[in-house]
């Protein structure tokens, strides 16, 4: 059963909270990266938090939430090794698995009921990528460096 690194903002907690709760009842190891309140704070600390914890290995998969599942996404996706995607149903997150082989997903608890983040989730954690032509596609994606800055 994959171990799961959770975090959002104060936007996304209440949605983090009922699906690390659900993960916890399914028997998953969790840790939750916080935040745990609904006093304002910054979603790329959260982001952050999570994929280091992917990077380094500490969990094989983690969950991400925000308002609206995107600037999470993007602050995660700034750790090397992170390929975390934003979701919206049962087959964006089983498309994401399957051929971008996300270990991140995210989601926004403004725009996605607990139902349907839920099954979401259960897709996301049962799905598993289907190699062949997306290897190829997926090690391009890792192979990607920040531009460097240019002088004005």
């Amino acid at each position: 059963m994959p171990r799961v690194a959770a975090g959002a903002d104060h936007a996304g907690v209440q949605l983090k909270d009922v699906l690390v709760t659900h993960l916890r009842e399914l028997g998953h190891e969790v840790i939750d990266c916080g935040t745990h309140g609904l006093d304002r704070v910054d979603y790329p600390d959260y982001g952050e938090a999570v994929a280091r914890k992917v990077a380094a290995g500490e969990v094989d998969l983690g969950l991400c939430v925000c308002g609206t599942g995107i600037g999470i996404a993007m602050a995660a996706n700034k750790v090397p090794g992170v390929r975390a995607a934003t979701v919206h149903d049962v087959t964006s997150a089983r498309l994401t698995r399957e051929h971008n082989d996300a270990n991140v997903i995210c989601l926004g608890e403004r725009l996605i009921g607990p139902e349907a983040a839920r099954e979401a989730l259960d897709t996301f954690l049962g799905a598993t990528f289907e190699k062949g032509r997306h290897v190829p596609r997926v090690a391009k994606i890792d192979a990607l460096l920040p531009t460097e800055e240019v002088a004005p």
